[in-house]
C-alpha cells in the first residue's frame, strides 16, 4: 500500500496523513500473529453475541465516541435544510449499490472466473457480494467521516436513515436478489449493532460535549476532542490487526480465491464512490456533506453481513467467506478514497452553503 499523504488543509496530525502506512503495518502484523498465535485470535473471535465480536466492537466503539462528542444536537433541526446529501445516500445505498453489486457478482463468479471456480462455489460467492452490498455502514463511516473533517450531527443523521430503512429493506432486497423467500434476518445482531456502534457512544458523547460546553464552550469541545483523537486512530489499527489476524490462515491458505474474491467488491467500492462523490459535486453539496455521503455508500455494515451469511449457509461457506473478504479489502480501500477526497474537496463548496 503506498503511502498517503494527506494535505494539511484538511486538518489531520502528522501521524494521520500516514495513516495507509501504519494501516499496512497493521495488517502484516495480523497476518503474522494469526499464523504464529492462531489459538490467541480464535479465543478472541469466540467472543461473541449475537454474531457481534464483543473486542471488535469496543475498538469501534473507541473509534466512533469522539466524533459523537462533535455532534450538536441543536442543530438536528436544521438538518432539512440541507436535504440533497440525504438525498444522495439514500438513492446510491437503496436504488443503486446493491443492484450493481450483484451484477458485478454474476459477471465475474459466473463468467469471468466461471473457468476458475466451481460452480457452487461461484454461487456461494455470489451470496456473500450480494449480503455485503444491501447492508450499508453503520459504525465505521463515522471514523471516514471524521478522517474527512465531515459534518458529525449531518452524518448521524445519514446514518440514522440508512438504519431505519435497513430495517425494513435489508431482508426484501436480498431475497429477490438471492431468489429465495425465506431469508431470516438475524434482528438481534442488527439491534445489538445500531445499539453498540450508534446509540451508545451517542448518549456517551452527547454527555460529554454538555459538561464540555458547560465548562468552556466550543473551544473546549474542540480541545477535547484533540486529545482524544489518537485514541480513535489506535482503536482502528488494533481493529486491523484483529480482524487481518482472525482470517491470516485463510488468507495465506487461499490467496487466489481471496483475490477473486476482492475484484468485483473493489470495483463496486470505487464505483460507488465516484457516483456518489460525483452526485455531490455536481448537485453543489459542501464538502463536509459530499464526502461522507459517499463513503456511507461505499463501506458495508459487515457485522450484519457476515451474521447472515454465517446463519443461511453456515460458517465455513463460501458466502461467510466472501463477507470476510468484504471486511478486509474495506479498511485499505476507505483509507484511498479519504485521501481522495481530502486531496479534492477544494471541487465542492463551503461548508456553510445551504445546499
Amino acid at each position: 500500500m503506498a503511502e498517503t499523504s494527506l494535505p494539511a488543509a484538511a486538518g489531520l496530525g502528522p501521524f494521520e496523513r500516514w495513516l495507509s502506512l501504519w494501516v499496512a503495518l497493521a495488517i502484516g502484523a495480523g497476518l503474522v500473529l494469526g499464523n504464529l498465535f492462531p489459538g490467541l485470535f480464535g479465543a478472541m473471535a469466540g467472543l461473541e453475541i449475537a454474531s457481534v465480536n464483543l473486542p471488535v466492537a469496543v475498538l469501534i466503539w473507541a473509534m466512533v465516541y469522539p466524533m459523537m462528542v462533535g455532534v450538536d444536537f441543536s442543530a438536528l433541526v436544521h438538518v432539512g435544510d440541507k436535504p440533497k446529501g440525504l438525498v444522495v445516500t439514500l438513492v446510491v445505498n437503496w436504488l443503486i449499490k446493491p443492484f450493481t453489486m450483484a451484477a458485478l457478482g454474476v459477471l465475474f463468479f459466473e463468467h469471468v472466473f466461471a473457468g476458475l471456480i466451481p460452480p457452487e462455489d461461484a454461487q456461494a460467492y455470489l451470496a456473500g457480494v450480494i449480503l455485503l452490498g444491501a447492508a450499508p455502514c453503520t459504525a465505521m463511516v463515522f471514523v471516514w467521516s471524521n478522517l474527512t473533517r465531515g459534518d458529525a450531527t449531518y452524518t448521524l443523521v445519514q446514518v440514522s436513515v440508512n438504519d431505519v430503512i435497513m430495517v425494513f429493506a435489508f431482508a426484501p432486497i436480498v431475497a429477490f436478489l438471492l431468489g429465495v423467500t425465506d431469508i431470516v434476518v438475524p434482528w438481534d445482531t442488527l439491534l445489538l449493532s445500531v445499539g453498540l456502534y450508534v446509540m451508545l457512544p451517542l448518549a456517551a458523547g452527547y454527555l460529554t460535549r454538555r459538561s464540555l460546553v458547560a465548562k468552556g464552550g466550543e473551544a473546549a469541545v474542540e480541545a477535547f476532542k484533540s486529545r482524544v483523537q489518537p485514541f480513535s486512530i489506535f482503536g482502528l489499527l488494533v481493529t486491523v490487526v484483529l480482524l487481518f489476524g482472525f482470517q491470516g490462515e485463510v488468507i495465506l491458505e487461499r490467496p487466489l480465491v481471496i483475490a477473486m474474491i476482492a475484484v468485483p467488491l473493489l470495483i463496486q467500492s470505487y464505483g460507488i464512490f465516484l457516483a456518489a462523490y460525483g452526485a455531490a459535486r455536481a448537485w453543489g453539496i459542501p464538502f463536509d456533506v459530499a464526502a461522507p455521503c459517499a463513503l456511507i455508500g461505499t463501506s458495508n455494515f459487515f457485522e450484519l453481513a457476515v451474521a447472515v451469511a454465517i446463519s443461511l449457509f453456515g460458517l465455513g461457506s463460501g458466502a461467510a467467506l466472501a463477507t470476510v473478504v468484504g471486511v478486509l479489502v474495506e479498511v485499505p480501500v476507505m483509507l484511498s478514497l479519504v485521501a481522495f477526497a481530502n486531496r479534492t474537496q477544494h471541487w465542492f463548496p463551503a461548508a456553510d452553503d445551504p445546499s
